[in-house]
């Protein structure tokens, strides 16, 4: 006897709400995995840099030649970049600061402005950047053709470890010369504003009671948040960029993976800056 229409309705509802479910979830799963699958990398190999970064054995001869190498292209690829921003931030924003505030007759507040503009929020942003924009992109270009050329597959059939040869130095590398061009930004662009001050004949505060009023603003968590941001903000430049290069396909041009290295380093460099400012 056949089935009644009624029933065989209320089976098929049935049975596509029960595959309609799965579904979803299927699909919800396949894209949350795809959206944490390239933070989580970035989180592993981050564990791995600290934890090796300390250990004697992993820093064997090619890495250290890797190192010192990534590490002077670093510093002096952005080091003029860092100069040229710093002026500009010192006459923009530093003098502007100075001037201002001494009209207002606050002088008083000198230092937590500049502590907190500076310091805080534009010094870590635009050295990340300038890092990223001048090695970082590099990197990516230079791992993702190891990539697509298959030296890198050559290296693991060799029995070496591409993570201690191509990620762990430019890691180690970019965290040092970042805090080394943060240092000098913040320096320069406090003599450039001061300096520029001095020329138009617009400020009457001392070189050294500037320096005072601002070592006096710091905080002693800013003694530790502002070294470990900019490690932070040159490791995470550095992984961003590794690991966009390791995703290059057989055979793919290097060059279109700089967009997608650019955004996810742009990215991390603001994350890490708000989520470590936080902490002063």
């Amino acid at each position: 006897m056949s089935e009644a229409p009624s029933a065989r309705i209320a089976t098929n509802g049935t049975a596509h709400w029960s595959d309609f479910v799965p579904r979803l979830l299927g699909r919800l799963g396949r894209a949350t995995r795809r959206r944490s699958s390239f933070a989580l990398r970035v989180a592993a190999l981050g564990l791995g840099v600290v934890l090796d970064a300390v250990r004697p054995n992993s820093w064997r001869r090619p890495v250290k030649s890797e190192f010192y190498r990534a590490l002077r292209q670093t510093i002096v690829g952005g080091l003029a970049t860092s100069v040229v921003t710093a002026t500009l931030v010192g006459i923009g924003m530093v003098y502007q600061a100075l001037y201002w505030l001494s009209e207002a007759g606050q002088e008083g507040l000198i230092g937590s402005v500049l502590v907190t503009a500076l310091m805080r929020l534009i010094a870590p942003v635009l050295v990340g950047l300038i890092v990223l924009g001048r090695s970082g992109m590099l990197a990516t270009a230079e791992i993702g053709v190891m990539q697509a050329g298959g030296q890198v597959h050559t290296l693991e059939s060799q029995g070496l470890d591409p993570f201690l040869l191509l990620v762990l130095p430019r890691a180690c590398a970019f965290a040092l010369a970042s805090f080394t061009l943060a240092v000098a930004f913040v320096v320069l662009a406090l003599l450039s504003g001061f300096i520029f001050g001095q020329l138009v004949g617009a400020l009457t505060i001392s070189l050294g009671s500037l320096l005072d009023s601002v070592l006096a603003a710091m905080h002693a968590a800013d003694f530790a948040v502002f070294p470990v941001k900019m490690f932070g903000i040159g490791i995470l430049v550095a992984l961003t960029a590794c690991i966009t290069g390791l995703e290059a396909e057989r055979r793919e041009d290097p060059a279109r993976l700089l967009p997608r290295a650019f955004v996810r380093g742009v990215l991390a460099v603001l994350l890490a800056s708000i989520a470590l400012g936080l902490a002063v």
